[in-house]
């Protein structure tokens, strides 16, 4: 895999977002398969596209791409609060590859957030815009990625080095399971799987996960039964293969 944009692409534009935009997204659609499905080649959709930059022709998943110079850091700037908050309940809501590459202009890592993970947790809302502003009032957002759990964070490039995109399609087929369009129990879950990867062990017991309790109440602040909800959650994630009961509070981790 040849790593370097084919920076003559930036020719003829003045902005450095729209050099490093046209030259991302060719890099993407010449070298990245469908993490999805397993599909060689993603379609690059048309500019005007609000929602999506890319979209695979064999299962229809569409995703979105940032780009960043050096190292990913804890957060990701991203558009408008409404939006963002709209988008994460709508079905439209895409996946999200996030690239980063160097000072020579080589992409470095390449990392995939599935659409099923993003929940309102993981959205910063941005201090408006002044009144000295052009867009006056206008309120920005950061996706949260270190709150991802990190079953939501997919590596498929990793300091130049290429997963395998049969790892990469394993590991999203695992991540589906998790899968729910109800952001409230999306929420949840997420928020619950946070509290699990916490624990250091692979074997953990409930009162651990019941340790987490201030943390959920403070995330989930209407909700007086806390417990209840982990206890509802936990079975969630067995049934869905990520966790398995051994009995009396006990528990240990799959995968």
């Amino acid at each position: 895999m040849n790593f370097h944009f084919d920076e003559s692409l930036s020719d003829g534009y003045k902005s450095g977002t729209q050099k490093i935009r046209r030259m991302s997204e060719d890099w993407v659609a010449r070298n990245i398969y469908c993490p999805s499905c397993g599909n060689p080649h993603i379609s690059h959709l048309p500019n005007n596209e609000a929602v999506a930059d890319f979209q695979c022709d064999n299962c229809g998943e569409i995703f979105e791409l940032k780009s960043s110079k050096g190292r990913l850091g804890k957060k990701v700037l991203d558009g408008a609060y409404n939006t963002m908050m709209q988008r994460i309940t709508s079905v439209t809501n895409p996946d999200l590859f996030l690239l980063q590459y160097n000072e020579n202009s080589d992409v470095t890592d390449l990392l995939l957030v599935p659409k099923f993970f993003f929940v309102p947790s993981i959205i910063e809302k941005r201090p408006p815009l002044p009144p000295t502003a052009r867009r006056a009032g206008w309120t920005g957002c950061n996706i949260l990625i270190s709150q991802v759990p990190i079953q939501g964070r997919i590596g498929m490039i990793t300091s130049q080095r290429v997963e395998s995109p049969e790892n990469v399609v394993a590991k999203y087929a695992q991540a589906k399971r998790l899968q729910t369009n109800r952001i409230e129990q999306r929420g949840w879950l997420m928020d619950v799987l946070n509290c699990i990867n916490e624990i250091p062990s692979n074997d953990f017991a409930l009162a651990e996960v019941y340790a987490f309790e201030p943390i959920l109440q403070e995330l989930h602040p209407e909700n007086k039964h806390i417990r209840d909800k982990i206890r509802q959650q936990l079975q969630y994630l067995r049934d869905r293969g990520f966790v398995a009961f051994d009995g009396r509070g006990k528990y240990h981790k799959l995968g």
